[in-house]
């Protein structure tokens, strides 16, 4: 396969805004690419925002923020509080957090949710990252879930096995009140990466795998 660097300039600062439904929504939808961006741009900031946590979540997001990005993340993570599961009947309010984020930053690079998503809460964040960011690279990534709504993504990152088992163990560090959930399992996770990495001939056999729908080359 033919692939793309984002930059000719591996030392130029690379800038990522990351969205997140739910507090572990970006670590398991692109959290092995982040590791692996941070890898390759050093230089790399991001914006991490997370649009509901609560209680202990909170403390979750924040510590798998640490885990996955450090400090990259500019200013720290984001974190709002918007009730799990109703955000479309928030949806001014959610709009007017994205228009202050459209304010603050110009991101070379956009993670979202994908915008045929079966939770209400993750279709919403897509369609209000492409009206907000209408002249950015956005790619929207998967999470696995009960629903069964897995498609068929056409942009790869190859990870390597080190990133994936990387990627693993910071979900499980960090989220332990998920772990009850009988999907929320490392086999999940290494079965999803491994599946994306034999649909793209990934050298290790793992990669994360994301929706790309315009892109300028």
């Amino acid at each position: 396969m033919r692939s793309l660097n984002l930059s000719d300039d591996k030392a130029a600062p690379l800038k990522v805004l990351c969205l997140g439904a739910h507090s572990d929504d970006i670590e398991i939808g692109c959290g092995g690419t982040i590791l692996r961006l941070l890898q390759d741009y050093p230089q790399c900031t991001i914006r991490w925002v997370v649009f509901s946590a609560g209680g202990v979540r909170i403390n979750e997001a924040q510590r798998a923020a640490e885990l996955f990005a450090g400090k990259s993340i500019v200013g720290g993570p984001q974190i709002e509080s918007f009730k799990d599961g109703f955000m479309p009947f928030d949806g001014a309010e959610i709009k007017t957090v994205f228009e202050q984020l459209k304010q603050e930053i110009s991101p070379d690079l956009v993670f979202t949710h994908n915008r045929k998503d079966s939770h209400q809460d993750h279709r919403l964040l897509a369609e209000l990252t492409w009206n907000t960011f209408r002249d950015h690279l956005i790619l929207e990534y998967e999470i696995p879930k009960y629903d069964g709504d897995m498609g068929q993504p056409g942009v790869f990152v190859p990870l390597s096995a080190e990133l994936c088992e990387k990627k693993v163990q910071f979900l499980m560090d960090a989220f332990q009140s998920q772990q009850p959930k009988r999907w929320f399992e490392q086999e999940t996770f290494r079965s999803l990466m491994r599946l994306r990495g034999m649909e793209c001939n990934s050298p290790s056999g793992y990669a994360e795998a994301f929706y790309c729908r315009k892109m300028v080359l």
